[in-house]
């Protein structure tokens, strides 16, 4: 297996004006739900985007190639969760009426999609929340929620859909342990 991925398709192969969504494997599939709906609404595609934080960039070609290499030795975990995004797309947008595509990304989420919507000259970026707690992975711990990132750092609208019942007004967010 090379080390050498693509990390965004080419320009001609990003669908123009798309809602794109952020999908992880194992999230609610309310999430691409609320995408798709969107997508239906501005009638354009829709553009589900895993990325593979197993990986990083590692330098981008002139040509826009991106050269990657895998942050450890377990080079296909990023591919079976890939798999697994295409697999749950497939089953949860059966039978809809809205034109989608998956697209696999590197490195940092919260960059990887928003140069992908600057690419697509996206209407909307959809993502989900993160689960409160220690649950979280130790990149958001470190860089923060996706979704915030996003909405402060990149000009185009972005709907974040909860991905668990709302927490009461006295429930403390992020519990010490």
């Amino acid at each position: 297996m090379s080390d050498e991925t693509p990390n965004l398709p080419e320009a001609r192969d990003v669908p123009q004006r798309a809602v794109i969504v952020g999908v992880i494997p194992d999230q609610p599939e309310r999430v691409l739900r609320e995408a798709a709906r969107y997508a239906r609404l501005f009638s354009t595609p829709l553009l589900v985007a895993h990325v593979d934080v197993t990986r990083f960039v590692t330098y981008e070609d002139p040509d826009g190639y991106v050269h990657t290499a895998p942050i450890d030795l377990e080079l296909a975990a990023g591919e079976r969760q890939a798999a697994k995004v295409r697999e749950r797309t497939s089953a949860v947008l059966e039978g809809s009426d809205v034109e989608w595509s998956v697209v696999s990304l590197v490195g940092d989420p919260a960059l990887a999609i928003a140069k992908l919507a600057d690419r697509a000259e996206a209407r909307l970026i959809v993502v989900g929340t993160r689960r409160r707690g220690f649950g979280e992975t130790m990149r958001e711990f470190f860089t923060g929620s996706v979704a915030a990132r996003l909405a402060h750092r990149q000009s185009r609208p972005v709907l974040v859909v909860p991905l668990e019942e709302p927490a009461r007004d006295d429930e403390e967010l992020w519990p010490d342990g």
